[in-house]
């Protein structure tokens, strides 16, 4: 099972998608906004992904699904520690997931089931913010 997230700045989700295993990161992010969201993708220019979402398809997609230019944060060098920019925002948001207990580890069996709760665990954090 694969989660895959687009936050605001605040870490707030935008739209999420719970996949098999067997999809690929890339095609993933592809669905995840092909499908319908809550949330209206116009006003969004630019985004900011994972060097796992690095490559021309991806790039041309999102260009063509959302309107948005892609940015791809990678790592500069390995074994060393450096805060990238506005990449820990996501890795925030994955950090308020793993405080509930039903996502914490792949116990359910429907993708659906672990998508409603990953909905509820961010309600959890809205209503404790707000």
């Amino acid at each position: 099972m694969k989660l895959h997230i687009a936050v605001d700045i605040l870490g707030l989700p935008y739209a999420a998608i719970v996949t098999t295993a067997n999809i690929s990161d890339i095609a993933g992010g592809i669905q995840m906004f092909s499908q319908p969201s809550f949330y209206s993708f116009s006003t969004v220019k630019a985004a900011l992904c994972d060097g796992t979402y690095e490559g021309k398809n991806f790039a041309d997609a999102m260009k063509e699904l959302i309107d948005a230019d892609i940015e791809v944060a990678k790592r500069s060098e390995l074994h060393t520690f450096a805060v990238i920019p506005k990449r820990w925002i996501v890795e925030r948001s994955f950090g308020w997931l793993d405080k509930c207990r039903r996502l914490w580890k792949n116990c359910e069996r429907k993708l659906e089931n672990t998508l409603n709760m990953v909905k509820f665990a961010f309600l959890r954090v809205l209503l404790e913010r707000f």
